[in-house]
């Protein structure tokens, strides 16, 4: 075209490469455990770190039914992207300008009677009616209407359902000890979960759905899945119980980035800041441009390795803001600067998202949600 500027740009130097054909079968495992169960999939956190949107768009292809968020912020954002499924939010304070949500067709969660209140009164400036489903505590003691609290919500809910200001699509809870599925407080759960469905019953409210399962026990507790499962960490292909099994998962993100420089280093040498690691013979070593600043924790310095030339190759020295150092001994595989180091993926002998959870005493999803700053988001298939 007369007058266009072509720009090259070259590959990033730090990536989080997202395959959403994984999404998409991470989507048909958790629909096999589902049964007749719809599934909701999670995508808060801009979809864990992997792309709200994206992910969103996958996973109703594949086969979800609807999609939930944490903020009416979030869920207004997807709307405007074009998802046209149901969207539930449910974590916003009562002071939450719902109007947006409202006038968008979001599902609001409310776990207080001041949560309703403002949403009834966006409903009634906007002059539609919004859809409202309640979160009900029943053991893990975060968010949630509590038993006390839930009659004297259920009037005022009862009050705009007859008035045509509001309509009462689910009720639903979350779990507290999924990630064990044979512990007692799940069954517990359960039992508080069937009270609080036949108490708004009582009161003449008679939910659409109802729903209670997380990625576990989506995948360990058929007798929690009730209408709809809602899935989030295994939507992503990592195990919400690493200790039992994988399930068939496909982890979704690749963190990688590109060797900026190779280059000899002599015996007795020290490496990075501190030299807290010396060489003990002649060796080489790869500068690779992702540190602390892009989400490798800088606690992970001297214990982890990064898949490069074909092998595992182990990080030495302290991890930088905006660089690590591995080790290539001899570098019989002719590593050279522009070859991708992959820190954590999903192929057999990469390392693994779970790996570096381990090594740091937390959980998978802290560290699919660490990549950030300078790391470029590329999606690989599906409708980008």
């Amino acid at each position: 075209m007369a007058g266009s500027v072509f720009v090259n740009i070259p590959d990033p130097q730090v990536e989080a490469l997202v395959d959403l054909a994984a999404i998409a079968h991470n989507v048909r495992i958790l629909a096999e455990h589902a049964g007749d169960a719809a599934i909701m999939v999670v995508v808060k956190a801009d979809g864990y770190n992997h792309g709200a949107v994206e992910v969103a768009r996958a996973a109703l292809a594949a086969g979800a039914r609807e999609v939930g968020t944490t903020t009416a912020a979030e869920a207004v954002a997807l709307r405007a992207a074009g998802i046209e499924a149901p969207i539930l939010c449910w974590l916003n304070t009562s002071d939450t300008d719902f109007a947006p949500a409202v006038a968008a067709d979001i599902e609001i969660g409310v776990s207080a009677r001041a949560q309703l209140e403002s949403v009834a009164a966006a409903a009634r400036k906007l002059g539609r009616r919004a859809t409202v489903s309640v979160k009900v505590d029943t053991g893990l003691n975060r968010n949630g209407v509590l038993p006390a609290e839930f009659p004297d919500l259920l009037d005022l809910l009862h009050d705009l359902v007859t008035e045509g200001i509001v309509r009462f699509r689910a009720l639903f809870s979350h779990l507290a000890l999924a990630d064990e599925p044979d512990h007692p407080v799940n069954n517990m759960q359960r039992e508080r979960f069937l009270e609080f469905i036949a108490t708004a019953k009582e009161h003449g409210l008679e939910p659409e759905l109802v729903h209670l399962a997380n990625s576990a026990a989506a995948l360990t507790r058929p007798d929690l899945a009730f209408d709809m499962v809602r899935p989030g960490i295994a939507v992503y292909g990592l195990s919400p119980i690493p200790e039992i099994s994988d399930f068939g998962l496909r982890p979704a993100m690749t963190f990688r980035a590109r060797v900026l420089r190779v280059k000899h280093v002599a015996a007795g040498e020290g490496v990075s800041y501190g030299h807290q690691w010396i060489a003990e013979h002649d060796t080489t070593v790869a500068l690779i441009p992702a540190g602390y600043a892009d989400g490798v924790p800088r606690t992970l310095g001297g214990r982890f390795s990064v898949w490069l030339g074909g092998a595992r190759r182990p990080g030495i020295g302290r991890i930088c803001m905006d660089q690590l150092v591995v080790d290539l001994g001899d570098n019989a595989a002719g590593v050279r600067e522009g070859d991708t180091a992959i820190l954590f993926g999903g192929e057999p002998d990469q390392p693994h998202a779970q790996e570096w959870a381990e090594t740091l005493d937390t959980i998978n999803y802290e560290i699919v949600c660490g990549p950030r700053g300078r790391v470029r988001r590329t999606h690989l298939g599906g409708d980008r």
